[in-house]
């Protein structure tokens, strides 16, 4: 089993910045990918970044250039960690935005609001 537990979510102005933390507990060593995706009132869950137990990293087009995924695989804590760094926030950004983690089979976040006024 895997635990993940995410934060950084709030309210932000558009063009600032959010910085949303997802830390993976449990049988971790079996983690492969770790990302997250997001779902917007009224739309289906969609990708917005993954990245690879080796540092590989997949953007959904809409955040590419503002978005930075980034992960912790220190082996010597229990803990994986995965960040987003979000820069130059839009509205179309507000949404939930909930941790992924695929390892023998896939586990969620309970999800992060993250909200952009105009």
């Amino acid at each position: 089993q895997v635990q993940l537990v995410e934060s950084g979510g709030g309210l932000v102005q558009a063009g600032g910045s959010l910085r949303l933390s997802c830390a993976a507990s449990g049988s971790i060593f079996n983690i492969n990918l770790m990302g997250w995706y997001r779902q917007a009132p009224g739309k289906q869950r969609e990708l917005v970044a993954v990245i690879s137990s080796g540092g590989s990293t997949n953007y959904a087009d809409s955040v590419k250039g503002r978005f930075t995924i980034s992960r912790d695989n220190a082996k010597n804590t229990a803990k994986n960690t995965v960040y987003l760094q979000m820069n130059s926030l839009k509205p179309d950004d507000t949404a939930v935005y909930y941790c992924y983690a695929e390892a023998t089979v896939d586990y969620w976040g309970k999800g992060t609001l993250v909200t952009v006024s105009s």
